[in-house]
């Protein structure tokens, strides 16, 4: 059984940078598509960026310049590369693997879901 585990998050001002990973257990990451959403109280589930198997990326179109997505096969992490924090960035950030190798942008396509890490971005 494959789990996930967010880790990274933290607190920072404006103008700060985070790298979240998210670290696969139970199975081998390289032939998953990897994902990151992001996730406000009240608000929907939003896609970041995801990577596919074979290491394509997929950007939200308002992040993207700012935020990198990665991954490392040989450590069976995915990373989240995030410069220049804004408020509007706090959000629980959540990885997600989908089992055909994809890099979509819709939350329904990944089956396996992490707890989330919490990023807190202070004006």
């Amino acid at each position: 059984q494959v789990q996930l585990a967010e880790s990274g998050g933290g607190s920072v001002p404006a103008g700060g940078s985070l790298r979240l990973s998210c670290a696969v257990s139970g199975r081998a990451l390289r032939s998953y598509g990897a994902g990151w959403f992001r996730q406000s109280p009240g608000k929907e589930r939003e896609f970041v960026a995801a990577v596919s198997a074979d290491f394509q990326t997929n950007y939200a179109r308002s992040l993207k310049g700012r935020f990198t997505v990665s991954r490392d096969n040989a450590k069976n992490t995915v990373f989240l590369q995030m410069n220049n924090l804004i408020p509007e960035d706090t959000a629980e950030y959540l990885c997600a693997l989908d089992n055909a190798g994809s890099y979509a942008r819709f939350a329904n396509r990944y089956q396996t879901w992490g707890q989330g890490t919490q990023v807190t971005v202070s004006s």
